[in-house]
């Protein structure tokens, strides 16, 4: 495998991969935090963690099979070539296994706190189970035939195709209710940092190689990026341009005040701080 040709470029790159592990890290804890404090998660698409979770999970299948098996690198160096260098770092691996649990217990806290009348869309579950139907499928393809590389690119495809669609449900209900009450900012405003320096990263391995082979050899880690990049300045301009600070619209408010009468006690008044 190859080598750093530049040190200072070296430092550079492990600075950048670990400061988008930090950013991408904490980027899930704004949206815990929020749901924890008002004990919903009415306002949370839940379409968008569940397909966020099968994001992370094929990712982190992925970047784990890339980063640690022997075997699939000699793979990727077959084709790829064995003087260029293995695309997945340390903090791909770490982020990946952190992304998996914080998002298991934000889906956790949809099962525990207040839904309202939110639930998840039989087209999410669909392609959910589609998609881990299609991924089973594939694993005793390549089991039979050893192709390895071939199989965890599959689980890179799926990622990047879930990263593509999982934001979509969340664009589409803020829109629908023209607010962004509920749903934490502080997670785009890292996701979106994170990002950039993941991007970056790969520029600064590029130029140390003098090769672009890591930008299409790992296209995943490529699209995740920009895919990211994209639906993170849509959010952005949701929140601070389209619907700044405002409130579900009527129809919505109606129904949040329905479910707290429904669960205020009839002899005290709804006033009345709990």
């Amino acid at each position: 495998m190859a080598s750093w040709n530049s040190i200072p470029l070296e430092i550079i790159y492990q600075v950048l991969g670990w400061f988008a592990f930090v950013s991408w890290s904490i980027s899930f804890y704004p949206q815990v935090i929020l749901n924890f404090r008002r004990k919903s998660v009415v306002g949370l698409n839940f379409d968008f963690v569940l397909l966020n979770l099968t994001k992370h999970s094929t990712y982190l299948i992925y970047n784990a099979s890339l980063y640690f098996s022997s075997a699939v690198q000699k793979q990727y160096f077959e084709k790829y070539g064995y003087d260029q260098m293995i695309p997945v770092a340390a903090n791909d691996v770490a982020f990946s296994i952190h992304a998996v649990l914080l998002t298991a217990i934000t889906l956790f806290q949809i099962v525990i706190y207040d839904r309202g009348t939110q639930i998840v869309s039989k087209i999410s579950l669909t392609i959910v189970i589609a998609v881990w139907i299609f991924a089973a499928i594939c694993f005793f393809i390549g089991l039979s035939s050893h192709s390895w590389l071939w199989l965890i690119s599959i689980f890179n495809s799926i990622q990047v195709f879930m990263t593509a669609i999982k934001y979509i449900p969340q664009a589409i209900m803020n829109f629908l209710r023209k607010s962004t009450d509920g749903f934490s900012i502080g997670n785009i405003l890292l996701d979106f940092l994170g990002g950039l320096a993941n991007y970056a990263q790969m520029v600064v391995q590029s130029i140390d190689q003098n090769s672009w082979v890591n930008f299409y050899g790992n296209i995943g880690k490529t699209l995740l990026s920009l895919i990211s990049i994209f639906f993170d300045l849509l959010f952005m301009l949701q929140h601070y341009v389209l619907y700044p600070g405002k409130r579900p619209t009527v129809s919505q408010k109606a129904d949040d005040e329905s479910r707290e009468a429904l669960i205020t006690p009839p002899d005290r008044p709804q006033s009345e701080d709990v």
